[in-house]
């Protein structure tokens, strides 16, 4: 039997935001003048760590 109520607000905006950052940050990655000088392992890291982080998240939300 499940008794836990809903999932706070800060789940989905949590789920969502560090999802869209994460695809965000790789798109801009790649971009050919980017932001960033030449693409970097780092940032692709560093923005499927995001992507990651949503869907933790994601698997918390009821």
């Amino acid at each position: 039997m499940n008794i836990d109520g809903p999932s706070p607000m800060i789940v989905p905006i949590l789920m969502f935001g560090t999802l869209t950052a994460g695809v965000l940050l790789i798109i801009v990655n790649y971009l050919p003048h980017g932001y960033f000088g030449m693409p970097s392992n780092w940032y692709l890291l560093g923005g499927l760590g995001l992507v990651l982080a949503g869907i933790i998240a994601a698997t918390q939300y009821r």
